[in-house]
């Protein structure tokens, strides 16, 4: 057995693509290997800004000899199709061997490939893998053909055995493998030579570099809080930057820095985007005040004054850096201040949504209204939510969110504040995008609820509109998170939302919207919108006003409003996708939602989360698993005799007819389970009814072993018949059970 160590030492690899690539290395390697013959034990890679390593241990010295028999064509085929397989197979034809078989007699051929040393392979794949890197981007630099993501400048490639160490012979555009690694650029003595991946490790550690990434962001993190907690301050957490920062250094030199007084009234939002984006420090917070005071940020070398000279240039490009953000925080202010949100929100009228849903200001329009038709399901105040939605997003033409469009929302809050408003309306200015990912908080004010559920179902039924839907993996307009928004918006408020009746009215304002149509036609979309409000869904508001219209007029309505039952249709089946993601990770199965979603109400998405729920529950218990099996059974016999008798066995049985104990008994068990089944799902307690649907079981399965359904006597027989057909109205009352799979 061996171990390899593998060191690509380069100018350095940019912090964001360092995981991916030591992961790459890995991949490749370790599957070239293992392809060749050359099984491992383990394997480690790792990534600093100058290098990429991997440490394979417990590899074979050499690939296994292996034999092949390989079946050629018959004896008596063409003599060029022999000399084909002899070819092919790397063979004479005193090597062959001849078997009889059903079709004749047909040459057989053994190849034999004999085993090749490690050093051999190691080479091989590691030319490959380094010619055929994954890089996103890459240049190519001299006179050879060889891309890296940087320049390239040495290879490390050791095979350690008990009785030495041997470099492998590679060569690559000039790069000759060697057994000689480089520290620290500055603080380094130079080169040394490395025997295998411990000496190696050690070796860097002494010339000031720290190879795994993790330790030097456990090094970063554990300074960085040191310092502060020794000052009472804490530095605020960013995973993404503390992973971001351990790939730029190597030697991990944490310094912490003053903030000017003249910055520390801006708000901390402003503060932590600043120094995070631009410098790459870290904020420190008092936490008695929740004010940014300080930063941290980490040198890649130790100085002979401690980083003070490090720092003041840090500080004092910091100043000049935040001088521009208070400057755009005070002239926004300013004008709010003066002139009120609208100030900001007017520019929306010039600014572009999307080329075929209008500008920002319809856009905001559009939300607002449905808004403020959310706003009562929801106990929220009306006025405020609809001035919310109309401010939320006026923050978009601020100088400050200009310059850091990522503060969108969070500025809107702090200027809704410096306007004079509510509280509600300038969270709903902050909240009303959230929730953006799986693990982005929820909002719970019923002010920013309405607005964010208004912007999110704004968003979609727009796309939906102009046919712009996800397709693949491609979703340019982030509506699979927009839909997701949705879900967790109205899951985690336990709201109880006909989305029909939403989609249908907003469908019908985007229509509006970029509508050539005359102003009659306009007003009676407006009016069937209204009727949306009452009627639930298009069709029935249509229906409801299509008396006093002419033809004419009818059909130049319908031309306006397109194609919105489809489009509704199709974008609540996109809701119902992503809302079985979403609760596959609760376990719940695609086929509990299908059959949740064939009963009333599926676009009430509360109502259909907490059906599922109840459904999967019952499912993972032993009398819902046979109770299904029951239902299926019962089914299969119902539908066989219905298409060969010619009729619905739905009729009712009757008890006088029963004959056995087991019959009289399942009389009794459908009795006392529809008795607590119709007030449950009257009260959509759904729990309660799966319950009493399992409590049926027993008496289910001990009919089905008991009593021959088809018996002779015809009255018995169908009385029986429509005994399972009772079976199968109660537990088709709960959910649709013949999309449950066994």
């Amino acid at each position: 057995m061996s171990d390899l160590l593998i060191e690509l030492f380069s100018e350095e690899i940019p912090a964001r693509m360092q995981k991916r690539a030591s992961e790459d290395l890995k991949k490749m390697m370790t599957d070239g290997l293992v392809e060749a013959g050359l099984t491992y034990a383990s394997a480690g890679a790792f990534a600093t800004p100058r290098r990429l390593a991997l440490s394979v241990e417990g590899l074979l010295d050499a690939s296994p000899t292996t034999v092949e028999e390989r079946k050629g064509p018959r004896v008596d085929a063409p003599e060029k199709a022999i000399e084909g397989f002899l070819r092919g197979a790397g063979v004479t034809k005193d090597d062959l061997e001849i078997r009889d078989e059903k079709k004749g007699q047909v040459y057989f051929a053994k190849i034999t490939k004999p085993g090749r040393p490690a050093a051999e392979i190691v080479a091989e794949v590691l030319e490959a893998t380094v010619r055929n890197f994954p890089w996103p981007k890459s240049m190519r630099w001299g006179a050879g053909s060889l891309k890296w993501v940087r320049p390239l400048h040495a290879i490390t490639c050791i095979l350690t055995k008990e009785d030495g160490a041997e470099v492998v012979p590679l060569e690559i555009d000039g790069i000759t493998a060697g057994n000689t690694v480089w520290g620290h650029r500055f603080m380094s003595q130079g080169s040394f030579k490395v025997t295998g991946f411990e000496d190696y490790a050690s070796k860097l550690k002494k010339n000031f570099v720290i190879l795994d990434p993790e330790e030097r962001a456990e090094h970063i993190w554990h300074d960085a809080t040191n310092q502060a907690f020794a000052q009472g301050l804490e530095v605020v957490e960013d995973k993404g930057l503390l992973s971001e920062v351990a790939g730029l250094v190597e030697w991990p030199v944490v310094l912490m820095g003053n903030i000017d007084d003249a910055f520390l009234g801006l708000p901390p939002e402003v503060l932590q985007t600043s120094m995070k984006e631009h410098q790459k420090f870290f904020s420190v917070r008092n936490p008695k005040t929740g004010r940014i005071e300080k930063f941290v940020t980490v040198a890649n070398r130790e100085t002979a004054d401690n980083g003070a000279t490090i720092l003041a240039g840090n500080q004092k490009v910091l100043a000049a850096r935040l001088s521009d953000a208070k400057f755009f925080w005070e002239n926004d202010v300013r004008m709010v201040e003066r002139d009120g949100m609208e100030v900001l929100s007017a520019p929306l009228a010039h600014v572009t949504f999307h080329n075929k849903l209008g500008s920002q200001a319809a856009r905001i329009g559009r939300i607002a209204k449905l808004a403020g038709e959310i706003a009562p399901i929801l106990g929220a105040d009306v006025e405020e939510a609809v001035l919310a939605a109309k401010v939320a997003k006026a923050d978009l033409s601020s100088e400050m969110v200009y310059e850091f469009p990522e503060l969108q929302g969070i500025m809107g809050r702090y200027y809704a504040k410096k306007a004079g408003l509510s509280d509600a309306v300038a969270d709903a200015c902050r909240d009303h995008y959230s929730p953006l990912g799986p693990s982005d908080d929820v909002p719970t004010e019923p002010v920013s609820v309405a607005v964010a559920l208004a912007d999110k179902l704004d968003t979609l039924s727009g796309f939906w509109a102009i046919d712009e839907k996800p397709t693949g993996s491609k979703d340019p307009f982030a509506l699979r998170r927009a839909a997701l928004g949705v879900i967790r918006l109205l899951i985690t408020n336990d709201v109880r939302l006909n989305l029909d009746r939403f989609i249908d009215a907003q469908l019908l304002r985007q229509k509006i919207a970029v509508a050539d149509e005359n102003d009659g036609v306009i007003d009676t979309l407006k009016e069937i919108i209204d009727e949306i409000a009452e009627h639930g869904v298009f069709g029935a508001a249509f229906e409801a006003i299509a008396d006093r219209l002419s033809d004419d007029e009818k059909d130049a309505v319908k031309h306006a409003a397109g194609d919105v039952p489809d489009t509704s249709d199709d974008l609540l089946s996109f809701f119902h996708d992503r809302l079985k993601v979403f609760l596959r990770d609760e376990g719940i199965r695609h086929d509990v939602i299908d059959a949740c979603l064939a009963m009333a109400g599926s676009d009430d998405i509360t109502l259909l989360v907490k059906r599922a729920r109840a459904l999967q529950a019952m499912l993972d218990t032993e009398d819902g698993t046979n109770l299904i099996q029951g239902f299926k059974r019962a089914n299969n016999i119902l539908t066989q005799a219905e298409e060969k008798d010619g009729v619905e066995y739905s009729f009712g049985p009757d008890l006088k007819f029963a004959e056995t104990d087991e019959e009289k008994a399942l009389f009794a068990a459908l009795d006392g389970a529809e008795a607590k089944i119709k007030p449950a799902m009257a009260e959509e307690d759904f729990t309660a009814a799966m319950e009493a649907m399992a409590e049926m079981r027993p008496a289910v399965d001990a009919f089905f072993e008991a009593v021959q359904v088809n018996a002779e006597n015809d009255i018995v027989r169908r009385n029986r018949l429509n005994l399972l057909g009772r079976i199968r109205d109660i537990c088709l009352s709960v959910a649709d059970l013949t999309k449950v799979e066994s």
